[in-house]
């Protein structure tokens, strides 16, 4: 099996042979993709596999903050949650990464003081990302070099939506370039898509192999900032794109559904559609995130209740 983009060399030459290669894939089957995903939502999972389901779903968050209002005790109010998710139960798994605006990656970064917890940053004016390159660029290298182990970037859905699919390519591209560090190390990178704006099934689809092509470690749904984010269906298309990417390069790439997740039943369901669309090589915080906040105090109640037998209520978690 190859393990290079070799193949698709000639398709990011111009701007009109990657066009012919998007317009190539095969077109999405709507109805059948959402029958799917509502299927597979309905999957029954028993105790033993429930709590093994929760501890996942938790060492899998991207616990975030992303307001305005955002001070440097909240974030670390955040990232000693994130290290210790229920302070009652040093059993309950980390959380894989604080995620947080450029501004406030040393405060986290300080904060976790070498714990296995990663920070990742927004960049690229997220969440609109309606800014010149070299301000996208600048946001981007300031957030590596605040210590940000992992950015998340948005795509210019306007260039995009309008058909410069080359463009878009090359933002990917050079973002991916901006987060190598001085030493070589570079910053893993999560491209956002904000699926809730590309309108249709087929954009998601164009934009994930974009985004592959392009280089991102994790194509991600949305920003949670729009009316439409992580849906079943949006995210069993975008696993099954990067499914079909390994099968033709033998490049792994890793997912993140982002917005909307609250419960643990919404969480089950996703960790449903990842085993049975891309299987177990993608159940690891390696290759699958969830990016959320509120998400983890209903896990950490679903947990309480399966350990004590007794539903402990939101006055038993921190608020984030």
């Amino acid at each position: 099996m190859p393990t290079t983009l070799t193949a698709f060399a000639d398709v990011t030459t111009s701007d009109s042979a990657l066009r012919r290669f998007l317009h190539g894939l095969p077109g999405v089957d709507a109805v059948g993709l959402e029958a799917r995903a509502a299927s597979l939502g309905t999957r029954s999972i028993k105790t033993t596999a429930k709590a093994y389901a929760i501890d996942l779903a938790i060492s899998m968050i991207d616990l975030t903050t992303l307001e305005g209002a955002d001070t440097p005790g909240k974030v670390r109010a955040l990232s000693a949650k994130a290290v210790h998710p229920d302070p009652t139960d040093r059993t309950t798994p980390m959380t894989a990464a604080v995620c947080v605006y450029p501004d406030m990656v040393a405060t986290a970064k300080a904060a976790l003081n070498g714990a296995d917890v990663k920070v990742a940053s927004v960049a690229t004016a997220f969440p609109a990302g309606r800014a010149a390159l070299p301000v996208k660029l600048a946001d981007t290298r300031d957030a590596v070099a605040a210590g940000a182990d992992e950015i998340d970037m948005v795509i210019d859905r306007g260039a995009f939506l309008a058909g410069r699919y080359l463009e878009t390519y090359e933002l990917i591209k050079a973002v991916k370039e901006a987060c190598v560090r001085p030493d070589g190390s570079a910053a893993r990178l999560k491209v956002i898509f904000e699926t809730g704006e590309l309108s249709t099934y087929d954009n998601i689809r164009r934009a994930s192999w974009i985004g592959m092509l392009a280089g991102a470690d994790f194509i991600k749904t949305s920003t949670g900032k729009v009316g439409v984010n992580a849906t079943p269906a949006n995210t069993l298309l975008m696993l099954e794109a990067v499914r079909d990417f390994k099968a033709q390069t033998g490049i792994q790439i890793g997912v993140k559904p982002a917005g909307g997740i609250r419960t643990t039943k919404d969480a089950i369901k996703f960790l449903v559609l990842v085993n049975e669309t891309v299987g177990e090589d993608w159940l690891s915080n390696t290759w699958f995130r969830f990016g959320a906040s509120s998400l983890l105090n209903d896990l950490l109640m679903q947990r309480q209740k399966l350990s004590t037998g007794r539903y402990s209520g939101p006055d038993y978690v921190t608020v984030d």
